[in-house]
């Protein structure tokens, strides 16, 4: 099993910064993908950035040039600077994992952490 634990949330005002964390538990070996999500009330989840172990990285448009995912394999973490945040970024941020290879062998289940409230004022 995988646990997700993320932290970092809160409230900023529009332009300023956040660092997301999520740190990954268990009997694991390796994760090949880990990225995050958001959710905001009444809108359906959707990505916002991903990295594999090999570092290749994928952002939503809306990120792209304000946000930096980057992972530390060693510790089975993620991060996700956050810069120049508008309004339109408040949600709930959740912590994806793929691709896990644990000690009882690989498996196919996507794990989501509990999810941390990102909340932009104007």
């Amino acid at each position: 099993q995988v646990q997700l634990v993320e932290s970092g949330g809160g409230l900023v005002q529009a332009g300023g910064s956040l660092r997301l964390s999520c740190a990954a538990s268990g009997s694991i070996f390796s994760i090949n993908r880990m990225g995050w999500y958001r959710q905001a009330p009444e809108k359906q989840r959707e990505l916002v950035a991903s990295i594999t172990s090999g570092s290749p990285t994928n952002y939503a448009d809306s990120v792209k040039g304000r946000f930096t995912i980057s992972r530390d394999n060693a510790k089975n973490t993620v991060y996700l600077q956050m810069n120049s945040l508008k309004p339109e970024d408040t949600a709930v941020y959740y912590c994806n994992a793929q691709g896990a290879v644990l000690v009882s062998g690989p498996t196919n289940r996507n794990y989501w952490g509990q999810g941390t409230q990102v909340t932009v004022s104007s």
